[in-house]
């Protein structure tokens, strides 16, 4: 496969989910400690998530929960287009 140029690295990749995640918790009227309370997840957790954009998978799942997006999280990657031919044939099998 060849490679594609990719112009934002995984950590500005990160950051910038934790920043949609950062507003959306603030549009709700929601501290980072009610978060925390809601979802489990530690408040110093949430707090290098929207400074860094640094969480695990299941963090990220819990925090997605508590605030309503589990659909959100359950859609990712239901919609990706074949680059190619080969990858119908192989998608198939």
């Amino acid at each position: 496969m060849p490679r594609r140029f990719i112009w934002e690295t995984p950590e500005e990749i990160n950051k910038a989910l934790a920043d949609r995640f950062r507003e959306i918790r603030r549009r709700r009227k929601i501290s980072q400690q009610e978060l925390s309370n809601l979802s489990g997840v530690s408040y110093g957790s949430i707090k290098r998530f929207e400074s860094t954009g640094n969480i695990s998978l299941i963090s990220l799942t819990k925090l997605a929960i508590a605030l309503g997006l589990e659909n959100e999280i359950r859609a990712m990657f239901t919609d990706v287009p074949y680059q190619s031919i080969e990858e119908v044939i192989y998608g198939k099998k």
